[in-house]
């Protein structure tokens, strides 16, 4: 059988070479006749692989190539459908525009949930046109789409009409009358005639298209300098004269300090053991923080040092000299290898200076949200009426020529202030899109209702080790968990001589097929999100809350990991990994479990209708397997303080439920020991299993890693530490371990626990990698001090686990049955999968950290901070600046700058009673104390000091509100002791009062505009203290600046010790 018949032409393009010059090349060019056209409705049996489009639509779009260069974000949008996207745009975009752009488009035609396909235009014979003498290359470029939308019409026997949108007038002139199944409309006229409600494409495409009329240049003198070729860059990278890393912005200092992490093989240079310092906006040349730079060290006679001040808010001017510490390496922006700019919010200035702005342009600098990131210049005709609100906008440009990048609106928060707008101006900072899931994901879950509850699977049944009648299974969780994703099981083997523990994790897998909608949202999300006072779940509610939640008493599918120990030594003899059926007999709490283990007499609510003999016989065996777990756990932990793991803490709390399982308080508390023990377990099972996936597919393993950290970063430690006579060992995990266990004040406990934390601080990330992307040696877990680790214990909430269960069925095929039914995914695949996932884990943890500051704020925010106690609290001093210090405030475990000068030059006074107040005076800083001294005589503030505190609101219009620390006394707050204080004044108490506020005022404002209130469906699905989760309260202790920490931490030790993504 013959193949396709080819025909051969040639193709003239006009391209852009590395060096910035443009090219004229010819080449050989193929047409043929059988081309996929991607569309349900093919009349002529095409071989339509992949996505195609769906055949209910009224009409097909064929944008040309102006419009998917200029206008892509539209067609971004999920109501338009239907999209054939020409390769002749695709190229376009390929060849002219910046990776960020072609990546999108990329992105947008692998996703399913778009209806948009790519059509090979450019290859099918009757659709491909060469190019005329003479003809521009747009002309050109405009003339194949619409042959390819004529050929779109014919291919599809008119089954569908067929719009091609362009912005170009002469093209509409010209084609719109030629085909009466051919429509050719511009972009704002298809939007109106097609899509008239949908606003946000609307307002989209009018900031677009004023942005492109007004793009010019402000004048044609430069500011900066231009940035070097491509192939200058590369070149001066690989000899060593210029340096590659990310642009980090200091957002105390926005305008003057900024920093590139030096990586070691990007330079030459011996001297640099530590960041490189970019100071001044000259120096920045255009960049935004989070790029890919370039820089070159400036000579050593230049270099600065970063400013040691305590500053309020973001620093414009330069600092004085005897606010740096010593000079550092620092170096300017000569180039840019790649813009990472995302969706930034911003603020519109105020009504006159808008007014002043736009007197002879339309054109605005709005002011973005995030301290890091300069005023951005926009054109739009709404300012007055955008003044009060929180827009999100898009960055376009960059000029040499320009003082301020250019960008332009994409769509409107809210109202700036109110809680809902802030909640969502958090998710757009870091990238979180979370919509509710659509009704084609939902189709694909099971239904599990009181008319029609689910059931298992017989087959499924039968394939599975079956543990219901042979275990004893339970779980401990916090009180009131709903969603318990691990449960326990220890047993004694026949024969006395040999111990069972069992690892049982909810089997995500079986409901979340590889591939579906369901699972392709759950990797665009990667992490169940926790804020405040809500959560965005990872997976659909019927599986994270009821059928992959192990709850007592019903069956439920399990991965199972069963290890074979021996009953005195407690070494491993065999290990187990496999699916399983499930019945939890007790679902135990904490407080609970460890009230049995400590012999007191309590109610287990499973046997409460049991009674006599029956009922001890029952509570008798639950507690040997609760006792046999804890002797197990503890040879585990004992084992891995062999080999130097680290134990880190934070503020402990417990959370406090009403009846309606609320959060109402949490309460100041010691760990217990029950929760080093789940945790041990979980830990066990994660390493066994990284053991496990790691001998099957050595190369494409997905583990996780905690790099050593760099000795540098515990400067600050081992300082404090010397200021109390402690000596601190930082040369491996197991000397440090060892100092902090010695380093404690019997005084004072908060010492010890703050030097945990600023080793916690000092901790690399722990990372998602695959084997394949690392070297072996680096495969180390420095924390928890084993030499394999992944995470397998929590698919409900985290899409790596996800991962891990599949590599482990795979790794069981493979060992069963020598081959895989299917291959899994390469090396790169999966590197690129574990890097995304690490950069939504981060995003996660700051979006939570920032709600979290967010509530607090608006906690205070009323409150009088002269009369109510609750303003006034103890602090102890941590770090000592020179114009200040900075504290921790156990009582709501927040962190704070507190200045001793003020903006008039005076320093804090203290008198007898201990009182402050401002007087003229000088201040002096030393390496473990600041001094100030005035005409009452010398005060000295250690480290670890405990000090009384005002706390209050600093109001910003544009940015964060922030939390402000007052020195009111030089003494240890006592005027209320803690007991006397009521239950819960903590965070939980802070969300409370703020959500019953934000209610209050949306009730008072619906009253008065005469309708009746009601919370947003939102609110309804994700308002935490709604639906309590087991990781409500998650906190990153290195990457939260809170570092209070939940029972929740507790479960999982590694939460604790590493500063990662999670």
């Amino acid at each position: 059988m013959e193949g396709p018949v080819m025909i051969k032409t040639e193709k003239v393009l006009h391209l852009n070479s590395s060096k910035g010059r443009k090219v004229r090349v010819v080449r050989e060019h193929y047409v043929r006749e059988q081309v996929s056209c991607g569309s349900s409705l093919c009349q002529a049996d095409c071989r339509n692989d992949g996505k195609v489009l769906s055949g209910d639509v009224t009409h097909c779009v064929v944008p040309d190539v102006g419009v998917v260069r200029d206008f892509l974000e539209i067609l971004e949008f999920r109501e338009l459908q239907g999209i054939v996207l020409t390769q002749t745009a695709y190229q376009t975009v390929q060849h002219t525009r910046g990776r960020r752009q072609y990546n999108r488009l990329r992105a947008l035609l692998k996703d399913p949930r778009h209806d948009c396909v790519l059509f090979a235009n450019e290859f099918q014979q009757y659709c491909y046109c060469p190019r005329d003498k003479g003809e521009s290359q747009d002309k050109w470029h405009t003339r194949n789409v619409y042959n390819a939308a004529v050929w779109y019409y014919n291919h599809l026997a008119g089954l569908q009409p067929v719009v091609m949108i362009t912005e170009d007038s002469d093209a509409i002139s010209e084609f719109s009358a030629l085909n009466s199944g051919v429509y050719v409309i511009s972009t704002k006229e298809y939007l109106l005639s097609f899509w008239p409600d949908l606003q946000a494409a609307h307002d989209l495409y009018n900031s677009i298209a004023q942005t492109l009329q007004e793009r010019e240049s402000e004048g044609v003198e430069k500011v900066y300098t231009e940035h070097l070729p491509a192939e200058v860059l590369e070149a001066g990278i690989k000899s060593g004269r210029y340096i590659q890393g990310i642009l980090s912005v200091n957002k105390h200092q926005a305008q003057l300090e900024a920093f590139v992490r030096y990586e070691g093989s990007a330079s030459k240079n011996t001297e640099l053991n530590s960041d490189v310092l970019i100071n001044g906006a000259k120096h920045h040349n255009r960049a935004v923080h989070g790029d890919v730079v370039v820089i070159e060290l400036l000579p050593r006679n230049e270099w600065k040092g970063r400013t040691m001040a305590l500053t309020e808010g973001q620093g414009e001017e330069q600092p004085l000299e005897d606010t740096q510490s010593q000079p550092m390496p620092s170096g300017r922006v000569v180039g840019i290898l790649q813009r990472n700019w995302r969706d930034y919010v911003v603020t519109f200035p105020p009504l006159e200076e808008v007014q002043s702005q736009s007197r002879n342009s339309q054109k605005i600098l709005v002011i973005p949200w995030d301290y890091r990131i300069p005023k951005i210049r926009i054109s739009t005709q709404q300012a007055e009426a955008l003044q009060d609100r929180r827009v999100i906008v898009r960055l376009d440009s960059w000029e040499s020529t320009s003082v301020y990048p250019t960008g332009h609106c994409v769509r409107v928060l809210g109202k700036a202030g109110e809680l809902e707008t802030e909640i969502q101006t958090i998710l757009v900072e870091n990238c979180i899109h979370v919509p509710t899931f659509s009704e084609a994901q939902l189709r694909e879950m099971p239904v599990n209702t009181e008319e029609n509850p689910w059931q298992m699977d017989t087959s499924e049944v039968s394939s599975r080790r079956d543990l219901r009648d042979t275990h004893l299974v339970f779980s401990i969780d916090p009180k009131g968990c709903e969603d318990v994703d691990d449960t326990l099981s220890v047993r004694t083997l026949p024969g006395g001589k040999r111990l069972e523990l069992g690892v049982h994790i909810a089997d995500v897998t079986y409901f979340v097929r590889e591939g579906s909608l369901t699972d392709l949202e759950a990797r665009s999300r990667a992490t169940t999100c926790y804020l405040a006072d809500r959560r965005y779940d990872m997976l659909p509610a019927v599986l994270s809350a009821d059928l992959c939640s192990l709850l007592g008493g019903v069956d439920r599918y399990a991965m199972s990991v069963l290890w074979e120990l021996d009953a005195e030594t407690l070494d491993v003899c065999t290990v187990w990994y496999g699916r399983t059926l499930i019945r939890s007999s007790y679902q135990l709490h904490y407080e609970l479990a460890q009230s049995l283990l400590n012999g007191e007499e309590i109610e287990v609510p499973e046997l409460s209708r049991l009674k006599g003999s029956q009922r001890d016989q029952k509570l008798a065996e639950l507690l040997q397997g609760l006792e046999t777990l804890t002797r197990v756990a503890r040879h585990l932990r004992a084992q891995r303080d062999k080999g130097g793991a680290l134990e880190l803490e934070g503020v402990e709390v417990r959370a406090q439920l009403d009846e309606e399982k609320n959060i109402t308080a949490l309460v100041p508390k010691q760990p217990l020991e029950v929760h080093e023990t789940v945790a041990e377990c979980m830990i066990y099972a994660n390493h066994w299993v990284a053991r496990k996936i790691q001998e099957s597919f050595p190369h494409q393993a997905l583990l996780r890693h905690h790099p050593p950290p760099k000795q540098e970063f515990f400067n600050h430690l081992i300082g404090c530490a010397k200021a109390r006579g402690f000596s601190i060992d930082t040369r491996s995990n197991r000397a440090l371990a060892d100092s902090l266990e010695r380093a404690v004040d019997p005084q004072d406990p908060l010492v010890n626990k703050l030097m945990r934390m600023m080793a916690t601080q000092a901790m690399s990330n722990a990372l998602y990698f695959s084997t394949g992307a690392c070297p072996e040696e680096q495969y180390y877990h420095y924390g928890l001090a084993l030499d394999r680790y992944t995470h397998f214990t929590s698919p409900i909430r985290r899409y790596a686990d996800v991962l891990v269960h599949r590599l482990l069925m795979a790794a069981i095929q493979l060992e069963e049955e020598g081959s895989l039914s299917k291959p899994f995914a390469s090396n790169k695949e999966l590197e690129e999968l574990a890097q995304h996932i690490n950069n939504k884990n981060r995003a996660a943890q700051h979006a939570q950290k920032q709600s979290t500051e967010l509530f607090q704020c608006l906690y205070f925010r009323d409150k009088d901070t002269h009369t109510d106690e609750r303003c006034v609290a103890d602090a102890v001093i941590y770090a000592v600046r020179t114009n200040g210090f900075l504290a921790f405030v156990p009582q709501y475990g927040l962190k704070g700058a507190v200045y001793l000068k003020n903006r008039e030059g005076q320093v804090v006074s203290v008198d007898g009673d201990g009182r402050c107040e401002w007087k003229a005076g000088i201040l002096q800083r030393y390496p473990d104390r600041i001094s100030t001294c005035t005409s009452t005589g010398t005060h000295i503030f250690d480290l670890f000091d405990h000090v009384t505190v005002r706390i209050s609101v600093e109001p910003s219009r544009c940015h964060a509100d922030s939390l402000c620390l007052e020195l009111i006394s030089n003494k240890p707050h006592c005027a209320v002791q803690p007991e006397s204080l009521p239950a819960g004044r903590g965070r939980s108490e802070l969300v409370q009062e703020v959500v019953r506020w934000a209610e209050e005022a949306s009730i008072q404002a619906e009253e008065e505009r005469g309708r009746k209130s009601k919370l947003s469906r939102e609110e309804k699905q994700f308002r935490q203290s709604r639906t309590p989760s087991l990781y409500v309260l998650l906190q990153e202790i290195s990457e939260l600046a809170l570092l209070d920490l939940s029972v929740c931490q507790i479960r999982n030790t590694e939460e604790q010790i590493c500063t990662a993504s999670s």
